[in-house]
């Protein structure tokens, strides 16, 4: 009658449970189960560094491990043999929670008791142990705890069992322990927990219960850490994985194109937790990136600056692309330090940190050292002078010509015009009267910079130019992010800005 129900108990354990939470020993009535403790909303879990205490907001803990071994007598006379491991729970809670556990099967009158146990250990274990709200982590090792320490000591001896008594400190409470702990084991449970062969995380201490583990997680070496801030390590670790499970296998929608993905298939910006579904916000990144616009490559969501990270952007833009973001970055960044200008060597171009005060700067890279005001070579205490070519050297110069050049804009708007639809023999005769040099460089040259003043502004901000092409008086700067009035260049606010327009003389359109 025993052995059949016995049987039917983890028949219906390997039903309930997959392979990750169940794992029975068919040779012998033995297995492990792995229990997922479950947390309320807003659950912390507490570090004390002297007299600061830090909480961390978690929402998954590291499994507790319940290793038991059914006697021939189960369930009618015996109950299970079993062995409770926990990383974050001491060794003193573990005995609290392995006594009753052993209450439980007493109250069932000799009825199955394995599904029970664990439905107790992820619905009621902290709200026993009075952590239900915060978890205080110790310095202390957790060791395991075997039934045996309990179940095998006389009647007699019954009052010497771990009792617990609890204090609270900051609405922590902090355990206590008055008995003395027999450490043998059962003799099923040892033998399966030593034949499974995984390093899983809430198994380990399990299977060798006299090695300290207090060093068991710790995912960075070094003297520095203590055993509290080794497990809380591993508690946040554990729990952005758990997090990053749940949210790939949660269905959302897209704030771009409104489909619904599984969240495998989408991206969540960690700044702001707005969702995206990849291939909208990969198009995204990819256009802002390609344009140059590396500022604006931030949260796709209407008026949000949040910025995904280094990781998530380089998976949805690729390789490329992204090493054209990190350059453009590093060089929008250097743009906007007033202390950086550029080496004014054609063939090094690096940037150049400026001394406050110094008139002088000198290039790391080429060793070049140039006048900070007309970035040539420095000339001392000597006042800035142009660089005059000698005469004869100009004349000399086959890629001079001898006439000047126009000096209206509208006359250098006419020569090029003129160049540019000339015959050949019409191109050979310009050159010839104005020289290549003053043709594609000089004239080239002053014409985009008269284009560029007559057709683009000043950003009120950052004052970076900037061309409207279409569109109302409402603009949006794309390096600094401003919202101003083209008509007046005021700078205006996100939440009045059409009242500008209503109150002022400017016109939206």
């Amino acid at each position: 009658m025993d052995l059949e129900a016995q049987e039917n108990e983890l028949l219906a354990l390997q039903s309930i449970f997959d392979s990750r939470e169940f794992v029975r020993q068919e040779s012998k009535s033995a297995g492990e189960i792995r229990v997922s403790v479950e947390l309320p909303p807003g659950y912390l879990v507490a570090l004390r560094e002297g007299d600061t205490l830090k909480q961390y907001d978690t929402s998954f803990l590291p499994s507790l491990l319940l290793t038991f071994g059914l006697p021939e007598n189960y369930p009618s006379s015996s109950p299970p043999s079993f062995t409770l491991y926990c990383s974050w729970l001491t060794h003193k809670q573990l005995a609290a929670l392995g006594a009753h556990l052993t209450d439980l099967y007493r109250a069932t009158g000799g009825d199955v008791v394995l599904f029970t146990w664990v439905q107790f250990l992820r619905e009621d274990a902290l709200r026993f142990l009075k952590i239900s709200s915060v978890l205080q982590l110790s310095n202390e090792p957790s060791t395991p705890y075997n039934s045996r320490e309990t179940i095998d000591v006389a009647p007699s001896e019954q009052k010497t069992q771990p009792t617990l008594t609890s204090g609270s400190k900051d609405g922590i409470h902090e355990w206590t322990n008055s008995s003395n702990v027999d450490t043998r084991g059962s003799a099923a449970a040892d033998d399966f927990a030593s034949s499974r062969g995984d390093d899983e995380t809430c198994g380990t201490g399990a299977r060798d219960k006299t090695r300290d583990t207090s060093d068991e997680y710790r995912p960075f070496s070094g003297p520095t850490l203590t055993p509290a801030e080794s497990l809380l390590s591993e508690i946040m670790i554990h729990d952005a994985a758990r997090r990053q499970k749940v949210f790939q296998s949660t269905v959302y929608d897209c704030a771009v194109c409104f489909m619904s993905y599984l969240g495998s298939e989408c991206v969540q910006i960690l700044e702001c937790g707005h969702i995206f579904c990849q291939a909208c916000l990969a198009e995204f990144c990819k256009l802002q990136i390609t344009e140059g616009n590396v500022r604006g490559v931030t949260c796709a969501q209407a008026g949000c600056t949040a910025l995904p990270t280094q990781a998530q952007l380089e998976s949805l833009v690729g390789e490329e692309l992204f090493r054209r973001y990190d350059r453009l970055l590093l060089q929008s960044t250097l743009d906007r330090m007033a202390d950086v200008m550029y080496c004014p060597r054609p063939s090094c171009a690096s940037p150049v940190v400026l001394e406050e005060g110094s008139g002088v700067a000198l290039c790391s890279v080429c060793g070049f050292a140039f006048c900070v005001t007309c970035k040539k070579t420095y000339h001392g205490t000597d006042r800035c002078r142009p660089t005059v070519q000698p005469k004869s050297q100009e004349n000399n110069d086959p890629e001079q010509g001898n006439a000047d050049l126009p000096q209206s804009l509208e006359g250098m708007k006419a020569l090029w015009d003129d160049y540019a639809s000339g015959s050949k023999e019409r191109k050979r005769l310009l050159e010839s009267q104005y020289g290549r040099n003053g043709l594609f460089l000089t004239l080239e040259h002053c014409l985009s910079d008269d284009w560029i003043v007559l057709n683009s502004k000043n950003c009120p901000s950052c004052f970076c130019r900037i061309q409207k092409t279409h569109g109302c008086n409402m603009m949006s700067c794309s390096q600094c992010r401003l919202l101003f009035c083209w008509a007046c260049l005021t700078g205006l606010s996100p939440k009045n800005a059409s009242q500008h327009f209503q109150d002022s003389g400017c016109s939206r359109y």
